[in-house]
């Protein structure tokens, strides 16, 4: 694996981690959740595992996540979704051959839904998007802050999250994007190119609303007895592989 940052539109570096030779065929790109950064556990397995089935990968931070250089000034959503496209760029620039295709974890897995279901974004990329436990619903997670919440985002503008990977600051700016980014409002999310997993258990994410978003834009669902979020349960992240594995065409 090698550590190294990406330079793109975004104007930073974006720091990465990648495990591709250069022959692949496929090569995914891995985006990780709220909170979460390029080096969590799902990210690190994929990085280990799905080189040794052929396939490229790569993970990245998202703005104020793991090493990112910048703040949460910085953490809205269409920045998110730059860097994932300035990620792609760099892929395709360094295996011009090769399928992309996307392993996505509940913020990730919001940023690249809007990413994909974008108009013409939509008509260039069109890999295969794997989505575990995927925040459907962002814009809700952050509809009811504390009354000591909203009084710091009245008088700041922000608030402090704190994350086992870093702090978060979270700004009045991004919450308003979130609420004008609801992926039930879109028309089209590219569903037939996309699958998605999730816990029967997860606290984070309720897998009610994981059902209606695959209901409504008709995406296969497999849903993890007893799973939580991170989908941490004995068994569950071998499974989370095997189908990931299966939906991306590696069937050995």
């Amino acid at each position: 694996m090698q550590y190294h940052s990406v330079f793109g539109e975004s104007g930073y570096a974006i720091p990465c981690i990648s495990a591709i030779n250069g022959q692949e065929k496929t090569v995914c790109i891995i985006s990780h959740g709220f909170g979460s950064s390029k080096e969590s556990t799902t990210a690190m397995m994929l990085l280990r595992e799905l080189p040794q089935k052929g396939i490229g990968a790569i993970a990245f931070d998202f703005p104020a996540h793991g090493s990112s250089p910048v703040d949460g000034d910085k953490l809205r959503v269409e920045a998110c979704i730059q860097t994932l496209a300035d990620v792609e760029a760099h892929v395709r620039e360094t295996v011009p051959e090769a399928e992309v295709v996307y392993f996505s974890s509940s913020f990730g897995a919001y940023i690249n839904l809007q990413y994909l279901s974008g108009g013409e974004r939509r008509k260039r990329h069109t890999g295969k998007s794997f989505l575990r436990s995927a925040a459907v619903n962002m814009p809700e997670l952050f509809l009811n802050p504390t009354e000591k919440e909203q009084e710091e985002l009245r008088e700041k503008g922000f608030i402090m999250l704190e994350y086992d990977t870093r702090p978060i600051k979270l700004t009045t700016a991004f919450v308003d994007d979130l609420a004008h980014h609801d992926l039930f409002q879109r028309n089209h999310v590219g569903g037939d190119r996309i699958c998605m997993i999730h816990g029967e258990a997860d606290e984070t994410i309720l897998v009610q609303h994981a059902r209606r978003f695959a209901e409504k834009f008709q995406i296969p669902l497999t849903i993890v007895p007893g799973g939580d979020h991170s989908l941490s349960i004995p068994g569950a992240p071998e499974q989370v592989l095997e189908h990931a594995l299966r939906f991306f065409g590696c069937n050995e």
